[in-house]
């Protein structure tokens, strides 16, 4: 002990409040299939069992009164009662299943969220003098007024999910390293490296920007990636975050996954090798190619909406781009340069 410095007890501090104020291993047995409140209708989701048969759930907690679930176990507002001053409305689920009873507490956001196209590749960094990837850039894009803040989560030696594009930062691997050896790097903004727990934090402070997750695949392999895409999902889920997430991934499997355990996620694929049939049969959210495989399969638009899925391009810098893909009517559009896109889209 005597020879633990300051700066290490620091390190230590932040471990153990990012790995121990939410036991990231286990996922609920329940879930919504939606937490976003529509401005169209008054039906919010459904109660739905992980494991055994639901045989009924009740509405408790803060903000219940606001709520009504019926005998099918569907969410909807009660008329009049939803509070116009408020985004996020706190609830309990008490759920009695085949394989016993069930207590958890979800929060059902305002669907308030911007929508404009326009997702911040790894935050709001090249003109902000923010580092990529940071919390910094995350909060730049939510004041630009991004629909989305993209971001990449990998998982160290010792399981603590952290923020950052490459599998190695300053030549550490982060799936090899531990966490404290991580936690001890300092970006080039003088942030250390997110957490995924405290980057998710910061999201969470507002209800205008989507946070759109990328699970990395794992320089471990395929076993690896899959306990990543778990782990994730269990702190997703221990922070009542599902509202402002979206899932994308290179790694197909992961994906699929992710749709496993959360029928409710909104998920969309990376790699751009499979057509919007393949995507379509596998009940994928959308599609999210770069932007030469839509330059070379234009026809994939269409065809992608005409089977209800979303289309995303990445990663467009360039305005000559940037217009045709807003011409060929894409949804989203990640960029390193979100505010020439969002003059664009004002136009």
């Amino acid at each position: 002990m005597k020879n633990i410095t300051i700066l290490s007890l620091m390190q230590v501090f932040l471990i153990m409040s990012s790995t121990n104020s939410f036991s990231g291993n286990a996922i609920s047995p329940i879930y919504l299939t939606s937490y976003i409140i529509s401005n169209s209708t008054e039906y919010v989701g459904e109660v739905k069992s992980r494991t055994g048969k639901l045989i009924s759930a009740e509405i408790s907690g803060e903000s219940s009164s606001e709520f009504v679930i019926d005998k099918a176990n569907k969410i909807t507002v009660r008329k009049g009662k939803l509070k116009s001053n408020v985004s996020v409305f706190d609830i309990i689920i008490t759920a009695k299943t085949s394989d016993g009873m069930v207590s958890e507490t979800f929060q059902i956001v305002k669907d308030d969220f911007i929508q404009n196209k326009v997702i911040a590749h790894r935050g709001a960094w090249k003109n902000t003098g923010a580092t990529e990837n940071s919390i910094a850039s995350l909060r730049h894009a939510i004041d630009l007024g991004c629909q989305g803040s993209e971001f990449d989560v990998h998982m160290s030696a010792d399981s603590l999910l952290l923020i950052n594009h490459d599998a190695a930062i300053t030549g550490k691997s982060i799936a090899k390293s531990q966490s404290l050896e991580l936690l001890s790097i300092k970006l080039s903004n003088g942030e250390t490296m997110p957490t995924l727990e405290n980057y998710l934090g910061a999201g969470m402070a507002q209800t205008k920007t989507k946070l759109i997750l990328e699970i990395k695949e794992s320089e471990l392999g395929k076993e690896s990636s899959i306990a990543l895409t778990r782990k994730i999902i269990a702190l997703v889920e221990g922070l009542h975050a599902q509202a402002w997430i979206d899932y994308i991934s290179f790694d197909y499997d992961v994906c699929k996954e992710v749709m496993r355990l959360c029928p409710y996620a909104k998920v969309a694929y990376l790699k751009g090798d499979k057509a919007p049939d393949d995507l379509s049969a596998d009940h994928f959210y959308g599609l999210d190619y770069h932007f030469t495989v839509i330059q070379k399969h234009p026809d994939w638009v269409k065809d992608a909406h005409d089977r209800n899925l979303t289309v995303n391009v990445w990663t467009v810098n360039d305005k000559s781009v940037l217009e045709d893909m807003l011409k060929q009517q894409v949804d989203f559009i990640t960029t390193n340069e979100p505010e020439m896109l969002l003059d664009l889209v004002k136009k």
